[in-house]
This record gives C-alpha cells, structure tokens and sequence, in this order.
C-alpha cells in the first residue's frame, strides 16, 4: 500500500446500500433537470407564437398588451428611474434590461446583461445599482446602466445564505427603510430545521451588513411590497402540497413588526393543523393570514396600486399574480387577483384578470408585477417569455 493511503472495507451490504443512495440521487437529479429542459424549452416555443391575448378576461375599460416579447423565463422585475425594466430568472440563468427608447409603451430592446447564474429570480434597483439574488448570495452590479453591454464584475454583498436549491430562488426589494429584504424558502415540502434562516424573510443593509431575520413561519414568499401609508410588509406565501385539492390555502400575509411567526410548519392557513407537525403547537400561537387565498394556486408577486391611472376602487388595493398549480387535478390559478383593504384590513379577494387558462391547459403563469409611471401594469410570465402591459382608458 502506498504510503499515506487510507484502507477503507465494505460489506456486500454496505456497498449495495451505498451504490442504491447514489443511485436514487443520480436518478432524481437526471429527472428534475430532464424536466426543467422541458419546461424552458416549452417556454422558448411559447415566446416565438402570437399568444391569444383575446382570451385575456380583464373589467370593462382595461386591456391587455405585449409589451415585450422574447423574454425567455421572465420572473422578478424592477425599474429604474430612468425607465430601464430589469427582469431576473428562475431557470435561464440570465438577467434582461429591457429598454423602451421612444416610450411608446412597446420595448425596443432587450439586452442580455447576466448569464450562467444560479437561479436569478430576484432583481432590485437602487442608486445606480443592480442586486441580483442567486440561490446563496446577493450580488451587485454598479452603474449598470452605463454598461448594459458590457456590465462589470459583480460585487457579492452578502453569500451566507444556504446554498439549497429547493425554493431557494428569492424574490427580492428594498424596503421603506432602506433595507434590502432577502426570503428563504423552505428546503422541503414540510419540514423543521435547526438552521432559523430557512422559512424566514430576512433583511440586511445595501452594504451586506446587519442581515437578521425579520419575519419566521414562512414556507415560500415569492412576492412583497409596503403599504404606501403605514409603510408596512405584506406578503404572499406558498402553502404547502399533499393534503389534498382543496387544503391548505395560499397566503396573503401582513407583518406590521419584526418578530412574527407566521405558522409554517405547524399551522397551515388560520386554523389548519400540520397532519405531522401540528401536534408541536397550536395555531394561535402564530399570526394568522391577513387573507386565505385559493389552495395551490402559487401566489407570487404582488403590488400595491398606487397610481392614478386606474379607477378610484383600485387605488391602495393588493393586485397579486397567481403563478398557478402544478398537482392539482383539477388546475387552479393562472390569473391576477385583487385584494381590497378597508381599515388596513382585507377584507375581499376576486378574480382580476383571467384567461391563461383554458380547457386545463395553461399558455401562459403570471409570476411578478410592477407599476409604470404611467399608471399601467406590467405582468411578467415565464410560460410565455412575455411581459404584459395592462391599462385602463375611460371610455365616457
């Protein structure tokens, strides 16, 4: 034996209990890669046809425009005040600047200025600066809009975040107080875990420093934004699957304060016990949801609407884009929802918009919306690699 080597013997038994672990996690790593192949490649076909947007059912004034196309996976997106759109992705790897040169309410370009990451869903822009989260860091592009063709080397902020890639693409702003706030999504379906990142919003200052958690109990917030007047959090939050078509109910949650423990993964909703977990505590210990939203219809960006635009109804109210479900038997989702507020409470939740779904067959997952100064809506769709501008004109 050479010397410095180490001998290690393994039964029979061992090496085949050895040999099926690996196994099992080649096989699961082949099949969700085959599957996430399948689904950008669906996604790249989508955004290469004329999209039915006739099947689009918004109220009577507002209609619905491509405002831009050939955007393959475009989640999260953040505007500058120069009016550049940054759209992050899940599964392309890239970041887009779209760019509007004439202001005609149609992109004119769309520049590539990211790829290869992992996981960029998150995208936020602050003096002069482009933070892009990854799975596990926090990284910054400085003044990028005088190099969108040729942007320079990130500077990583922050990269002590888990490195899990289970729900841990985050979603990302900064808040009233000038912190960026970063999600963890759970490393499961349902689960507990030593590690009080996972399930949790945290926060931290533009410069990395001061991360802390802000909010706990928070399976998988893919959408934030502040109430204009009090200037508190409200957030959107993936329910949990494998309890039936019916249960539990996404969430529309509100965190006046730090501290709260929103229930995951004990309590599901407002009062439904956690079939493995709930007998751990119960469900008033917890803040309950602001609102239950429908069961599995991944309930992500969500905005306030603040603009003038619109008529005065939707002034201050909670548009959220539902993503959609991906087991239900019968889908659900695939739309923008409208929660009204009375007294900084909700107290409704309608269909908004709807038509992405037709005869169970989805062309279209809205993911992430934002307000143009103008007052429109830009929704973004990584089904159909398409960003949607939805408006409002006053016919009488």
């Amino acid at each position: 034996m050479i010397e410095g080597m180490v001998s290690i013997q393994l039964s029979n038994g061992e090496i085949f209990k050895l040999t099926k672990q690996i196994s099992y996690k080649f096989i699961a790593f082949f099949f969700y890669t085959a599957i996430w192949m399948f689904m950008l490649f669906c996604q790249l076909a989508y955004a290469n046809k004329e999209l039915p947007l006739n099947k689009i059912k918004l109220p009577q004034g507002f209609e619905i425009n491509i405002f831009a196309a050939n955007v393959p996976n475009a989640r999260s997106m953040s505007l500058s005040p120069n009016g550049t759109l940054f759209v992050g992705t899940r599964k392309a790897g890239n970041v887009y600047a779209i760019l509007d040169h004439n202001r005609d309410n149609i992109a004119d370009e769309a520049i590539t200025i990211a790829r290869g990451l992992n996981m960029p869903n998150g995208v936020a822009f602050s003096n002069g600066s482009l933070y892009v989260a990854e799975v596990n860091r926090i990284l910054r592009y400085d003044n990028i809009e005088d190099h969108l063709k040729d942007p320079p080397e990130p500077v990583v902020v922050n990269d002590n975040f888990p490195k899990y890639r289970g729900h841990g693409w985050k979603f990302i702003r900064f808040g009233p107080d000038g912190m960026l706030y970063v999600p963890v999504g759970a490393p499961c379906n349902v689960c507990e875990r030593k590690d009080k990142r996972y399930a949790s919003i945290m926060r931290m200052n533009s410069d990395g420093t001061g991360l802390e958690i802000f909010a706990r109990g928070v399976r998988n917030t893919v959408g934030f934004d502040w109430d204009p007047d009090t200037k508190e959090l409200w957030f959107t939050d993936n329910g949990r699957d494998w309890m039936g078509d019916d249960l539990p109910p996404d969430e529309l949650n509100h965190a006046p304060e730090i501290g709260l423990h929103f229930g995951f993964p004990y309590c599901h909703g407002k009062n439904i016990a956690d079939p493995e977990f709930g007998k751990k505590h119960r469900c008033d210990e917890f803040t309950p949801p602001a609102m239950e939203l429908g069961p599995h219809v991944a309930s992500l960006g969500m905005r306030f609407y603040t603009a003038n635009m619109f008529p005065d109804k939707y002034r201050k109210q909670i548009f959220i884009a539902e993503h959609g479900s991906w087991n239900r038997s019968v889908p659900i989702g695939y739309r923008l929802t409208l929660v009204q507020l009375k007294h900084n409470r909700a107290v409704k939740y309608d269909v908004f918009a709807e038509g992405w779904l037709q005869n169970g067959k989805a062309w279209g997952r809205p993911v992430d919306i934002l307000i143009m100064p103008d007052g429109a809506l830009l929704v973004s769709d990584d089904h159909a690699g398409t960003i949607y501008r939805i408006s409002y004109k006053n016919n009488q």
